[in-house]
């Protein structure tokens, strides 16, 4: 087989319809959107602008504020003026928005662990490696070495 006959984007494509399949079902079992779960994994970490949510997600500015909005009246987000700049709005996770993040992530990990645990440790990171690669993240190193930053 060439590398241009499609097996490595079939494959893509083929475990993502698995993800989105898991991550739709732990969605709903807490009765939250596919969206709402999105916005919660992408604030797990960090504080975001309202301009850089809509962009993640794909969301215009009223469908980003209406969904922002809902997740307020549940107590999950909160926001906020940026320290940086008073001018913008950041959304940030509540402590039980960051409880439900942390609950979500570990069913997430429990539901794909049937796929996962299917491989030894060094393919676990060689495929972490590889995935972080394909989607533009800096990709963790192959050896017990720290990843060096770039400006």
């Amino acid at each position: 087989m060439s590398p241009d006959d499609g097996t490595l984007e079939d494959a893509l494509v083929r475990m993502s319809f698995r993800v989105t399949t898991v991550l739709t079902r732990v969605a709903a079992e807490h009765d939250l959107s596919l969206t709402q779960l999105r916005l919660l994994g992408f604030l797990r970490d960090r504080r975001a602008r309202m301009t850089d949510l809509a962009a993640l997600l794909g969301l215009d500015k009223s469908t980003l504020s209406g969904l922002v909005e809902r997740a307020e009246r549940r107590g999950l987000v909160a926001r906020g003026r940026s320290p940086e700049d008073r001018r913008v709005v950041d959304v940030s996770l509540t402590e039980q928005g960051r409880e439900l993040a942390e609950r979500l992530l570990e069913e997430v990990r429990v539901a794909l662990a049937p796929s996962t645990e299917r491989l030894q440790e060094d393919d676990r990171r060689l495929l972490t490696h590889l995935l972080d690669t394909v989607a533009g993240r800096a990709p963790i190193p192959l050896d017990d070495q720290q990843p060096t930053t770039t400006p």
